[in-house]
This record gives C-alpha cells, structure tokens and sequence, in this order.
C-alpha cells in the first residue's frame, strides 16, 4: 500500500513545485488544488513544472476562501481524483502549498506501515475545546454564517449577534457528534472513501455549507462515524497564535523544526531558503522509531505566547501598544511621586538628592518645560523637556522615562499646578508610591503677594485639581501605593511623616536616621490668610484644621524649623 498526498495551493507556486517533486519522486502520487482565484498564466506555469511527473495530477478549480466550504470542496474534489486513480493509495495526506517534509518519506511510509488501520485527525467535541478564538464553538454548528467573515466582518458580527438574540438553532443531524481539529490530516483510504460516498453526503454536505471554518469540522465530524482507530493528533506540526493565526516558520527555526520529529511542519515562509535546501535537497538524519512530539517545543512556543501577550513589565511593544490594558505593569520598576513636599520645602529637591541614590527630579509635568534632575534639556532615553512633545502621550512619556531609567530609582514632584492628565495612569499604576500633603500649594499662594481676587481664584482652581486627583487614587481602578496628610496633619509630627514618607528611596550609605526635617517655608500669617480666603468665599478645607493661631502650630514643633542634622 502506498502514500497519497492531496495538496491545497493559492500562492508562490514555486515553492510548492519544489515540495511535490519532492514527494513525486519517491513514488507518492498527488493530486493538486489550486484556488481557481490564481490567474491562468501563473497555473499554466505551475503546471508546467510539474508535467514531467507522471504521479502528478490537478483537480478541477473552485475559488477558495478562508472559514468557508469552498476548502472543503477543492478537498473533496482532489481526495476523489486521487482515490479513483490511485487504487494502490492506502494512506491519503492532505497538506497545502506552504506545507514542507521534515523527515524522509520512508520513515512516514514506515510509520503508517505500522498504523495501517489507523486515521491521524484531531478530532474533538466541540465541549473539550480549549483553543479556539472567538467564542464561537457550539454556536458554529447551530447557527449560519453566510457573510465572510474577512471581507464582510460586519456584517458577520451583526449577523451573529442577531442569531442570538433571538435564539436561533440550527438542526444538527441527528447521527452527527460535531468534532473540531486541525484541517491537516491523514486518513486511512477506507475512512475517507466512506466519507466521500456516504450516501446521506448530500445532507452533511448542505449543513456544514454553512458551519463557520467547516475545513475544522468536516472531515473530523465524520471520521468519527467510520473510523477503525482514530488517533487524535495530526502528524503536521502547525502552531498558532494567541489570536488564532499560524505561526510562520523562517530560516532560524530549523533547531526547532528538527526537534519536533514531526512528519510535516506547515506554514513556511516562501522565501525560507535554508529550510528548504535543508529539508528538500540534504539527505536527513534517519530516525525511524522517532514518534512525532510536538509536545517537545511547545515551551517554546507558550513563552512566545506570553512574551507578545504579557511583555516585559513596563516595555510597550508594537504588537500591542495600540491595545488598551495589554500591558505587563503599566511601568518597569517601582518609582516614587512627591506632591506638596517642593511646597512646604523649598530645598526638598537638592535635600533629598544629596541623602540618597534615587534620580531626583523636579516637576516632569510642569505646565512650562519638564524639569529633569540637574536641569537638564535631556532626560533618560533622550526624552526632550518640551512639554508640547510631553503633553501629546504623557502616559508613553513617563512609561519610557522610567523604562530608560529602571537601574536607578526615580523620584519627582506632582503638584496641582502640573499638567493633570497623567493622574489616572499614575492611579492605576501598582508600581507608582504617591506621597501627598495636601493644600501645601496654598503656602505659595500665601507667599505670592498677588492681588487677592486672583489668588482666591487660583486656590480654588488647585483645590479642585488636588480633589480630582485624590478621587483618581480613591477610585476602584487604583493600584498605587498612597500615603496622603493634611497639611496640618503633617505639621504635627513632621519628621516622622518625612521618614515615612522617604523610607522607600534608596538612602546614600545604607539607612539614615533623620532627626531633623529640611527647611521650612515661613508660616507666620498663614492663618489670616486662610481665614481671608474663607472670609471670601473660598474654603481651604483640603489644608486640615489649621490653627487660629499659627505662632501655635509652630511653637509645638521647634525642632521644625532648625536646619536638619543627618548622623
């Protein structure tokens, strides 16, 4: 008994020449399909090719699309041709035009020698699958699906949607289980005979017209009806993506390849040239008890999976930047964000610079320029301090600084004066350590000394900026890590809420016990000022309980306004 092939073909012919002369020449027959879509000169070349082959034969032409019966067709119009004019054929192999041996085709013929009842189809019901994209597995064989689902997406999505809601079904026939696998397989002449003669064909045929992907469906439904012994599993090695699109297989694959001792491999690129040489033209190392284990680079390719679908942390990739949440972590590395301390410090910046190892800038988001550590115009990754080209992805621009920077911890300030776009990323970001005083940017309003009709307006403005953005770290999304005072809370017991609040920058020699604070702003006045705001209509209620008298606030805490000491 020998080994038929039947071949599906659409596109770079020449590469599928190469591969059928190669199964031509040891004595396999093949009967070619090619997609009735591909014009006739190209075909007419094709054929060409391959006319000095004797075992060669073309089946009759329909145009093929992909989800639809027309693959199905061209198949059953070759596995026919093959069947009635090959009568020695005891095992027929379907592969397509991209599909490439692996092994010699004497190891195969004695494989299937010893598997001579044997059918070679994944076959599963439609309750045991795991992989198939786009939520359509029962709803497949129940509903119709007349608009291509590539050309008319719409349309097929609506249609679907529709069949839904109102609950259609259609009747499966009565002795058919509905089975779904890879269409590449090989089966035994007598299965595939009673498939292809079946005399209910008519009726399976008019169902799975409108089954989507029947090529899935067809053959390993109704293997299951005639089968002697089937094993579910293909002996072509095709791999597919997270989305359901095949993997493509290049010239740096031929390890890999080797390693699966797989039969077949499909898809290979065109212009794949080692592989081909390789695989084609060099006589292959023999491994005749070698069963075919894709199972043995599949680690290979779930890291794959998880590397395009997860990433690195905190690295957009283009594969999926323009999709909304597929990140690993919104950033690479945990940073820290002051808000109020540049405020009620005026020295906070340089202070915490020299104490630590941390990359201490000012502002990123100041509303003028971005205010990088040193002053420089060029931060980490050669980001600019324009705050134009800042302004357009703010989150892209704080996600590549620390990307660009995740050596070394990053440090800036955050006040309700800055560009207040990035304040939801910064919320639902797990590695971002928010420390917040609020109302401290009243102390610059208070030292202003502008007219107070515009600084009752601008308390106002900050004041709903500073309320927006503690709603964003209150919000159910958020995943930062959040200590939040009242400026009057933190005045209370300073230096303990700053070792708080710096506890988790990297200290200069290792930890430091901080006995001291930095310098303070002057608070004398303070009070009146905000009883004068409130007197007009303005109500600070984000500073805390302020005391009448602030000469009070002050004198609790003498220790606040001596220059710190480090030991």
């Amino acid at each position: 008994m020998s080994l038929g092939f039947v071949m599906l073909c659409h596109s770079h012919l020449d590469r599928a020449a190469e591969v059928a002369r190669h199964w031509a020449e040891r004595d396999c027959p093949l009967v070619i399909h090619v997609d009735a879509k591909v014009p006739a000169a190209e075909f007419a070349g094709f054929k060409q090719a391959l006319s000095d082959l004797k075992n060669v034969q073309f089946s009759a032409r329909v145009p093929c699309e992909w989800g639809t019966w027309s693959l199905v067709h061209a198949t059953k119009l070759a596995a026919k041709q093959l069947l009635k004019s090959e009568p020695k054929v005891g095992h027929v192999y379907l592969v397509s035009g991209s599909c490439l041996p692996l092994r010699p085709v004497s190891e195969l013929r004695a494989y299937l020698k010893q598997h001579p009842q044997t059918d070679f189809i994944e076959s599963v019901t439609i309750h045991d699958v795991q992989w198939t994209v786009g939520g359509l597995n029962e709803e497949r064989f129940i509903f119709r699906f007349p608009f291509s689902w590539k050309r008319n997406r719409r349309l097929f999505d609506q249609y679907v949607a529709f069949q839904r809601r109102i609950g259609f079904r259609r009747k499966i026939p009565n002795d058919l289980t509905p089975h779904l696998g890879s269409q590449w397989w090989c089966l035994t002449r007598q299965t595939l005979t009673a498939i292809l003669t079946d005399p209910d064909g008519d009726t399976y045929d008019r169902y799975f017209k409108r089954v989507w992907i029947p090529d899935e469906s067809y053959f390993q439904s109704l293997a299951r009806r005639y089968a002697i012994n089937i094993e579910s599993r293909s002996l072509t090695l095709s791999k597919f993506d997270f989305q359901g699109k095949p993997h493509v297989f290049y010239d740096d694959h031929l390890r890999l390849l080797r390693r699966s001792d797989c039969f077949v491999a499909r898809k290979i690129w065109h212009e794949a040239d080692l592989l081909y040489q390789t695989f084609l033209y060099q006589e292959q190392e023999a491994c005749l008890k070698t069963e075919p284990a894709p199972g043995k680079i599949d680690r290979v390719f779930a890291k794959a999976v998880e590397r395009r679908t997860r990433g690195r942390p905190g690295l957009y990739m283009h594969s999926r930047f323009p999709n909304w949440n597929w990140e690993n972590g919104k950033t690479a590395v945990e940073y820290s964000v002051f808000h109020g301390f540049s405020d009620l410090f005026p020295d906070f910046e340089p202070w915490l610079a020299r104490r630590s190892n941390a990359h201490v800038h000012g502002h990123l988001f100041a509303p003028d320029r971005v205010e990088f550590s040193g002053g420089g115009s060029v931060g980490p990754g050669g980001l600019s301090d324009s705050s134009v080209l800042r302004d357009y992805n703010p989150e892209a621009f704080l996600t590549s600084l620390i990307w660009n920077a995740r050596s070394e911890r990053q440090v800036f300030q955050f006040s309700p004066r800055d560009t207040q776009k990035i304040t939801p990323f910064l919320a639902a970001d797990g590695n971002a350590r928010i420390h917040i005083i609020t109302g401290a940017w009243a102390l610059r309003l208070f030292a202003s000394n502008g007219n107070f009709d515009d600084i009752r307006n601008e308390a106002a403005r900050l004041q709903r900026n500073e309320m927006d953005f503690l709603d964003e770290l209150r919000a159910l999304y958020a995943r930062a890590h959040v200590k939040i005072w009242t400026l009057t809370e933190f005045l209370e017991y300073p230096i303990e809420h700053l070792s708080e609040a710096i506890q988790h920058v990297p200290q200069a020699g290792g930890p430091v016990h901080l006995e001291t604070v930095p310098r303070m702003v002057k608070f004398a006045g303070f009070a009146k000022f905000l009883q004068t705001l409130k007197n007009q209509g303005m109500r600070a209620h984000v500073v805390g309980d302020f005391p009448s008298d602030d000469m009070e606030m002050m004198s609790s805490k003498p220790s606040a306004i001596r220059p710190y000491v480090v030991r």
